[in-house]
């Protein structure tokens, strides 16, 4: 398959929030469709902790994307109209410069040594891209998951950039409940014992750390209702069993391992760990005094919706209420949407019958209505 990530190189040094900088910092981003003359089509949209910037299939890369029924031509992110972006986090090891990457100062991996990464440093390194391609405003701005913290980071401290939100599946702040999954998740990479303090190698690798990881993050994201109705308590032909103490025996148990076998080796250990963090340490309360709505009254944009969905444990739905409720406090104008998907918090990557539709109805209404600026 092709490459279709371009790399925009960071300011040099590039100041992180917690402290510290990187110097001769990239990050690497996709886009589709055509930038008008105006320059007032561009949808950026913002990933969640894992995904790359390969949101759809394109010439260059046919592969399909994350999102790949979500976005393209004809499409609810329809880009023979918008012109669309997606930037790979920074932090990330899909392109953009994180832990993984080669600290110039000394010609080794960053590992332990990359700065302290926050949601803040994602949203302005994805607000340099978005100012290297000419756009001062942006017709739309979408976040999902970790993305939609990251998005509201941008807002805050780019005011007037974004025209129009769509909020995804997300949060104003960590609840407790996502933050002990998280801090589970961390734990089982650094207990094992090939993490060695962030200095593992291919020969030895945190598989079983980051297997164990990714099967509590895929518990997460579905709901029990959706385990009930796929699995039950169907069990494994026998010779699907594994032959010892305490071994796979029940279908959900064989489908979480296949998953995690899937992805161990296609995410880097420590790049897992600082994004991690920097959802736990997102608070758009420190923007407001400690108010999570005066954080918000803070975002000054015309429009936005905010998408929710019921059988969410990890972003649950009265957190997008807030986010609802803060942003139309802070004068836009906005729907917010409830869903019943069975499939929680990854609804908005399988749940494409319901979500396309909301999405892809915004932004024909946002393509329709006037703007000042447009």
């Amino acid at each position: 398959m092709g490459d279709a990530r371009r790399y925009l190189d960071l300011p040099s040094p590039f100041p992180m929030k917690r402290g510290g900088e990187l110097h001769g910092a990239h990050v690497a981003y996709e886009t589709w469709g055509t930038l008008n003359a105006a320059r007032d089509n561009a949808v950026l949209v913002l990933t969640g902790l894992s995904p790359s910037a390969h949101m759809t299939s394109c010439d260059e890369d046919p592969s399909p994307g994350w999102w790949q029924d979500m976005a393209g031509p004809g499409k609810a992110i329809d880009t023979d109209r918008w012109f669309a972006i997606c930037v790979n986090s920074l932090g990330s090891d899909k392109g953009s410069t994180g832990p993984a990457s080669i600290d110039p100062a000394t010609g080794e991996p960053y590992r332990l040594d990359f700065p302290e990464l926050a949601l803040e440093d994602v949203a302005n390194a994805a607000h340099a891209v978005v100012a290297s391609l000419g756009i001062t405003q942006l017709a739309c701005l979408i976040g999902c998951s970790m993305g939609g913290m990251s998005a509201l980071a941008y807002m805050l401290l780019h005011p007037g950039s974004v025209r129009a939100h769509i909020s995804v599946d997300t949060a104003p702040q960590a609840q407790p409940f996502a933050i002990a999954i998280r801090s589970l998740q961390r734990e089982a990479i650094r207990l094992d014992r090939h993490w060695n303090e962030g200095a593992y190698d291919d020969a030895n690798y945190p598989d079983i750390g980051m297997s164990i990881a990714r099967k509590l993050g895929v518990i997460t994201y579905r709901s029990a209702m959706e385990w009930n109705g796929r699995f039950a308590r169907i069990r494994l032909d026998p010779e699907q069993r594994e032959d010892e103490p305490f071994g796979r025996e029940f279908q959900v148990e064989s489908y979480l391992e296949g998953h995690a076998r899937r992805f161990v080796r296609t995410f880097d250990p420590n790049c897992y760990l600082y994004l991690s963090r920097a959802s736990d340490w997102f608070d758009i309360a420190e923007y407001g005094h400690g108010s999570v709505q005066e954080g918000l009254k803070r975002i000054c944009i015309e429009q936005a919706m905010v998408i929710g969905v019921s059988t969410d444990i990890l972003f649950p739905l009265q957190q997008q209420e807030q986010i609802a409720e803060g942003l139309q406090a802070a004068g836009a104008k906005v729907e917010f949407v409830a869903l019943d998907s069975p499939q929680g918090h990854d609804a908005f990557l399988v749940d494409i019958e319901h979500y396309s539709p909301a999405i892809g109805g915004f932004l024909n209404r946002l393509a329709a209505a006037p703007s000042p600026r447009w």
